[in-house]
């Protein structure tokens, strides 16, 4: 089976550089990085009272790694203010418990910029905050801040198909 279908002549895999990050129904301006969809289950081992010399294993329940996503400083205030509802100024949570959760869609480009993949993030909200990377006045980076994101799961958008390259 080809790799590709509707795009027959194609045999280089995606890259990795052009993606879109999405809630609320808008994009996320300025992400420059986001890390792996990873998803992992415990095996259970046991044994059979008829045969103790063999260890058999089963698979547990599914553990979803959080997301960690990176963009360049800017003015624009959407990861503090997410991250505001689940740590408030006050420390309670229960402040925002009806908004600290959100669906995101992580979008994978072709080299043409048309949407090739889609993977949908289930009831996330943010672990972890960085509003400044460590300052360095010998540096030639640009500031990124932060989130870390715990999730509950993600599945692959089916309706995303492959669409014709140029």
């Amino acid at each position: 089976m080809p790799a590709f279908t509707v795009n027959a002549t194609r045999f280089d895999p995606y890259k990795n550089f052009k993606f879109r990050l999405k809630w609320d129904g808008r994009y996320i301006a300025g992400v420059s990085k986001i890390s792996t969809l990873k998803k992992a289950t415990e095996p259970v081992a046991f044994r059979s009272g008829g045969d103790n010399s063999v260890q058999y294993l089963s698979p547990s329940t599914w553990k979803y790694d959080p997301i960690t996503i990176e963009r360049g400083v800017t003015q624009d205030v959407d990861f503090e203010a997410w991250a505001n509802q689940v740590n408030t100024m006050t420390g309670d949570a229960g402040m925002a418990l009806a908004q600290f959760r959100r669906e995101i869609t992580i979008e994978l480009l072709n080299e043409a910029g048309q949407v090739a993949k889609a993977y949908n993030v289930f009831r996330c909200w943010v672990s972890e905050y960085s509003a400044l990377p460590e300052l360095d006045s010998n540096a030639h980076v640009v500031a990124i801040e932060k989130i870390v994101l715990q999730n509950e799961g993600w599945v692959r958008d089916l309706a995303v198909a492959e669409q014709a390259e140029p």
